[in-house]
């Protein structure tokens, strides 16, 4: 027979409940996968995808109100794996820098004594992946190196910062929220702090719009939209506006550049940078519930918004094309250019209370398609979005547009039968919105999807304090076979929670009482008692309530019958040792005594009966001497009926033993009574010992009082041990056996409750104070460890119990449950040594070696020729255990994704972009998000056919890389979205700055009709007026002759060299030399202008140079942002200096990937360098994978990097033979 294991491991844990309002917005999802946020001074982690606690981080001595994880952009190797870091900042003004999985501190930083007001990681991690900016109040921002804790730089700005966000299109661009208005930072830099006081601006107020009046008219509604002209002005505006106080949040949205978004409670307002002015406006009626937070998506043009009523909503960015169309009147000859997000999606609200409402939310960072949000009581629910499709007959008449699902998935186009999860992520959804003027190709491709969110997670936190505990009786040799680690928890609204204590979950949750729960004891492994008692009326009296419950059924009876009104307060209830009697004791009325087995009541004590200030039962009784009488009759009876003693047969005896063995099990139950004895203590001090014994209760002996104690609290009894302690904080020790007492001053005021520790043998004690708890030692008589409130911990104690014969539990005011070791100290466990109830995908908890051979299995499907998730398959020489938790990973995967790595149609770019996703890895994601599409669109370029290319065409149109690319995707999309931005800009400029700045972009654009006529509006009295119109002539009548062509770029060049740059590169435009222009800038240092005006005004060659010589100056040692050059090369199609620069860069597993994707689509020209660098990239690649000890992949590499792996297959000898086998 197998030998029985039961996991009764509990570890050091802390429960967690309701927050504190300092943790308001602390709160963070990782791109790793998990979600971290702050519970007083706690950080909880918790798993996205299963909703458990993963790891509580306690070192904080203050509340945390920010927590940040660190962000994965950048390449993963060896030397810097996969690892769990994350940043927390509390109101003490201290940062911690934390190893999540294994529990401990990797840094600590304090600069001033106030709250952190925001911290964040650098996005951009070339130079460094540890740089951690944080605004330490009220003015001063400074860099850390958060892997050292040294301060890098400070620089303080003249108001108060309350914020930042930093422009996810450019590293060196800064954006504070202060009280006064907003700065602008543009020369950020982790080398030195950035130089002057940066760009000041201030915004007058939304609130004079009449934006709230929900006109019906589109004619009224459009002017309504008109006039929120939000100014961003240079000067402060006058006291009629309101200030910027009411702006809770301002963010650059990712997934257009140079656009922000500010956040009011009844409107989000969209401000475009160029030229300093809303472009769009989300705002709730009159009737609607005002926003929290808005997290702004990158994958799509799209907002989630938390509203007061904890309801999340998913608003998208409307396309232009069908807006105007749907509605019968006649289409507006000119239609207000508005940039609308349409709700699209919505959850449910929660139930707001004044302890209950929703304090932050979070949304997944990798696939954007789900939010976290966390409510003040402690519960973390996530919603997920589920795309569903459908029919085109079914479609509202709501007016807003269809959104439709996208071509492509995982970054390249597939067909309607093949494999696919839309539901991977937003983009993976739905598709990108039409531009302007451009309307969606028919198709049968196109499907209608609706989005709906769904309740996937939901962590429930314990209830406000008063808590009580009670453990379960402990683990015995009897009842190992069904002993779990249950742990009673009675709330202040009557319910008594019970946690499973290895897995640290929710187990029951059982509603018994109608008010505060004061006490709870145990009377079998399933089985307790519970006492709550009502608010005393005017004459003190009370209703009791005392119920007996069975954990199994919940069901729940009232022990004391009809009893409990209008009566004295219960004290105090004790079970006997064999769960045979209880003791109810009363304030001010005389001692119960019950029988529990038959809810009877066996004795209410006489009127003159003494007050009862403790009580114990004691652990001695005579159960073994009774059975062992009962045995012996027994046996007698037998052998009576039995011939003679010679005659009984083997079979007889053993029948005889069992009925024996039934019997005794069944004496309990029926009428044996065991004889148990129980003390207590008078208001004088006086002990008592009193014995029971079925029905009877005898006074059997009385103790004087010790004169050195004061009023008796509690007793404890375990052995021959018994322990008092008194009102002043004396403990008093009487060892029975050797008649000796020892009383023990401990200054600490009242001894309120003091308890053994479970176990033969174990004379531990745990006694509770009112400002914390001491652990003893009863045999040394001698203290072995203490805790404080005030001193040591920054809590109060409310309760305390033995865990197990080593563990303790503390509940605590700041609403938590604490399971610690002896010594009290609190700890963060690991993660690996965790029981989880369900398994967690999450490669960042294994060793690097063991997460880097994972991702090469996922990602070199098939092995040996079959696709597979066993890893016990490939030739994997680790130990055991490391590939039994690889295999437990793979298991954790979802079917979906199982399905789709094993689905041979499946092609190794989607297979990179998916593990991508899986590892949260963010350069990988966008590394082959951005070669996918252009693979994908060289390999249909070069296809023969005249119908495959112009499916290649209409694919380009249809299925463009994203806009949040920027400067990466297709010139001829790219234009498009500047012209259209260019029109929003023109429809909403307001003052003659901006029409200037509109004038300029479309000069560069090359709409000099428009410009011409923006040129001419210039009033007269403007000072301008002069220029304007001599610039409006000049534009006009620009011709290609040579003589003036050379004048304009001789003035141009004069213009550049005095300083004027932009006036200088607008006339070279004027003239068609778009190229030199571009120079100019880049010599100058604009290199992302040059950029842009490549990509809108030159053909692909000349835009090639340009784009290439920024690639040499993001590669040059002061630049060193290398990834974002690999970008612009496979941007630019130059796909063997990718590999190259791979290579340089030691980035060996990208590049064997690159190489190997870049085959199949036929990418790589033929030639002796190509075959040297394919060859070498193959070779270092399989030297890297024999590093981490995957021998098979190595091998496979190895074998395909021709001679230059020969060396290394020999190193790798002996499994080629069976290869060859096989």
């Amino acid at each position: 027979m197998l030998p029985l294991t039961v996991n009764f491991k509990v570890s050091s844990r802390t429960l967690t409940g309701a927050l504190s309002a300092h943790n308001k917005a602390a709160v963070d999802w990782g791109w790793q996968g998990l979600i971290a946020y702050g519970c007083h001074s706690l950080v909880v982690v918790i798993d996205s995808g299963t909703a458990q606690t993963l790891q509580v981080l306690e070192k904080h001595k203050a509340d945390v109100v920010k927590v940040k994880w660190a962000r994965e952009n950048y390449h993963h190797n060896i030397g810097s794996p996969y690892s769990l870091r994350l940043a927390s900042a509390d109101v003490t003004g201290k940062i911690i820098v934390w190893d999540v999985a294994a529990g401990v501190a990797q840094c600590e930083i304090q600069e001033h004594a106030k709250p952190i007001q925001d911290v964040q990681w650098l996005w951009s991690q070339d130079a460094s992946r540890d740089l951690l900016l944080a605004i330490h109040p009220p003015n001063y921002i400074v860099l850390w190196n958060a892997d050292t804790g040294t301060r890098l730089w400070k620089k303080s700005y003249a108001d108060n910062i309350l914020s930042f966000s930093f422009d996810p299109f450019d590293p060196s661009h800064l954006t504070l929220l202060t009280s006064e208005g907003i700065v602008f930072i543009s020369d950020f830099s982790p080398s030195k702090p950035p130089s002057g006081p940066g760009k000041k601006v201030y915004i007058s107020s939304p609130h004079s719009s009449p934006a709230h009046n929900k006109l019906a008219a589109a004619t009224g509604a459009k002017k309504a939209l008109n006039k929120v002209k939000i100014l961003i002005t240079q000067e402060k505006p006058s006291a009629e506006f309101i200030a910027l106080s009411d702006c809770l949040q301002l963010a650059y949205l990712p997934s257009k550049r140079g656009h922000m978004l500010l956040l009011y409670p009844r409107e989000v307002l969209i401000l475009d940078l160029e030229v300093n002015q809303t472009v769009g406006v989300v705002a709730i009626e009159r009737t609607g519930v005002p926003f929290l937070q808005v997290i702004p998506c990158s994958q799509r043009d799209g907002l989630f918004c938390l509203h007061e009523n904890g309801c999340i909503t998913l608003r998208v960015r409307r396309s232009y094309s069908s807006v105007f169309t749907t509605s019968h009147e006649e289409p507006d000859p000119d239609p207000v250019q508005e940039l609308t997000y349409d709700l699209r999606s919505q959850c449910d609200a929660i139930r707001v209370t004044k302890t209950v409402r929703p304090f932050c939310m979070a949304c997944c960072p990798v696939n954007e398609n789900a939010a976290a949000l966390v409510v003040s009581d402690g519960r973390v629910m996530i919603w997920e979005l589920k795309s569903a499709i459908c029919h085109r007959s079914s479609r509202n008449s709501s007016g807003v547009s269809p959104l439709y699902s996208p071509v492509s998935f995982c970054g390249i186009p597939v067909g309607v039968l093949q494999n696919k999860l839309p539901d991977l992520s937003l983009d993976n959804m739905i598709g990108q919105s039409a531009i302007a003027g451009e309307e969606h190709p028919e198709g049968p491709v196109l499907q209608e999807v609706h989005l709906k969110f769904l309740l996937t997670g939901l962590l429930s936190g314990l209830p406000s304090p008063q808590l009580t505990v009670r453990m379960c009786p402990p683990l015995t040799t009897k009842n190992i076979k069904m002993y779990q680690p249950l742990l009673a928890v009675g709330t202040g609204n009557g319910s008594v929670l019970v946690y499973h204590l290895t897995s640290g979950l929710l187990h029951k949750e059982l509603s018994v009482h109608s008010c505060e729960v004061r006490g709870i004891e145990w009377t079998s492994l399933t089985g307790f008692l519970s006492f709550a008692t009502s608010t005393p009326n005017n004459m003190g009296l009370v209703r009791n309530e005392l119920q007996l419950v069975d954990l199994p059924t919940g069901r729940s009876i009232a022990f004391r019958g009809e009893r409990g009104n209008d009566e004295s307060p219960i004290e105090m209830i004790k079970v006997s040792h064999l769960k045979q009697y209880l003791a109810v004791v009363f304030k001010d009325k005389p001692l119960e005594l019950w029988d529990i087995r038959t809810c009877t009541i066996l004795r209410e004590m006489s009127k003159n009966f003494p007050g009862v200030t403790a009580l114990e039962w004691s652990p001695s009784h005579n159960l073994k001497s009774l059975r062992k009488k009962q045995l012996a009759t027994r046996e007698a009876m037998a052998r009576q009926t039995v011939v003679s003693d010679t005659e009984l047969s083997i079979a007889e005896s053993s029948v005889i033993s069992l009925l024996q063995e039934a019997e005794s099990k069944s004496e309990l139950s029926q009428n044996i009574s065991a004889r148990e004895h129980f003390v207590f203590t008078d208001n004088d001090g006086q002990v008592y010992h009193f014995t029971v014994e079925g029905n009877s209760v005898k006074d059997s002996a009385r103790i004087p009082p010790d004169g050195s104690m004061g009023s008796i609290t509690c007793i404890a009894w375990k052995g021959d041990m018994l322990v008092l302690g008194d009102m002043d904080g004396n403990l008093n020790f009487w060892d029975l056996k050797g008649r000796v007492s020892r009383g023990i001053p401990t200054h600490r005021s009242w001894v309120r409750k003091i308890r053994f520790a479970p176990g033969k043998g174990n004379q531990k004690l745990i006694a509770m104070y009112n400002d914390g708890a001491e652990v003893w030692d009863t045999k040394e008589v001698q203290m072995v460890s203490s805790v404080r409130s005030g001193r040591n911990v920054n809590f109060r104690i409310l309760d305390v119990d033995w865990c197990t014969s080593d563990k303790v539990i503390l509940a605590s005011d700041d609403g938590c449950i604490r399971v610690l070791e002896m010594s009290m100290k609190s700890t963060c466990f690991r993660m690996d040594e965790q029981e989880l109830t369900e398994p967690v995908w999450c490669p960042y908890l294994l060793v690097p070696r063991a997460s880097l051979s994972l991702k090469a299995f996922l990602l070199h499907q098939p092995w040996n020729g079959q696709y597979s998730l066993d890893i016990s398959h490939v030739d994997y020489p680790e130990n055991e255990e490391i590939k039994k938790l690889l295999q437990e990973q793979l298991n954790s995967l979802s079917n979906d994704i199982k399905k789709l790595l094993l689905d041979p149609e499946f092609t190794l770019l989607q297979r990179c972009l998916l593990v991508s996703r899986l590892y949260g890895d963010e350069s990988e994601l966008q590394f082959w998000t951005v070669a996918a599409h252009y693979l994908h669109s060289l390999a249909q370029q070069r296809s023969a056919s005249t119908a495959a290319k112009e499916a290649a065409a209409r694919d380009k149109a249809s299925n463009p890389l994203d806009i949040c690319y920027d400067t990466l995707c297709e010139n001829a999309y790219f234009q498009k979205f500047q012209l259209e931005r260019v029109n929003l800009q023109e429809a909403k400029r307001s003052t003659y700055d901006h029409t200037r700045k509109c004038t300029d972009q479309l000069l560069l654009l090359g709409q000099t009709d428009r410009a011409v006529q923006l040129l001419l509006e210039t009033s007269a009295d403007n000072q301008h007026y002069y220029c304007d119109s001599l610039k409006a002539c000049l534009v006009t009548t620009v011709t290609s002759s040579g003589p003036s062509q050379s004048t304009i770029k001789l003035v141009a060049t004069n213009m550049i060299a005095n300083g004027k740059l932009a006036e200088g590169v607008q006339l070279l435009c004027l003239i068609d030399k778009a190229a030199d222009a571009c120079r100019y800038l880049q010599t100058y240092g604009e290199w992302n202008r040059a950029a842009w005006l490549a990509k809108v005004r030159l053909n692909s060659e000349e835009c090639a140079d340009v784009l290439k010589r920024w690639v040499d100056h993001l590669c040059s040692p002061q630049v060193n942002q290398k990834s974002k050059a690999l970008l612009v090369l496979l941007s630019l199609g130059c796909f063997s200096s990718v590999a190259e620069t791979l290579h340089s860069m030691r980035h060996f597993d990208r590049a064997a990937l690159f190489v190997e994707a870049c085959l199949q689509h036929g990418a790589l020209g033929a030639g002796v360098d190509s075959e040297r660098l394919i060859s070498a990239i193959y070779a270092d690649y399989a030297r890297s994978l024999k590093n981490l000890g995957f021998k098979q992949g190595a091998v496979l590499f190895a074998s395909k990097a021709g001679a230059a792996g020969r060396d290394l297959l020999d190193e790798l000898g002996p499994p080629r033979q069976e290869l060859a086998e096989e």
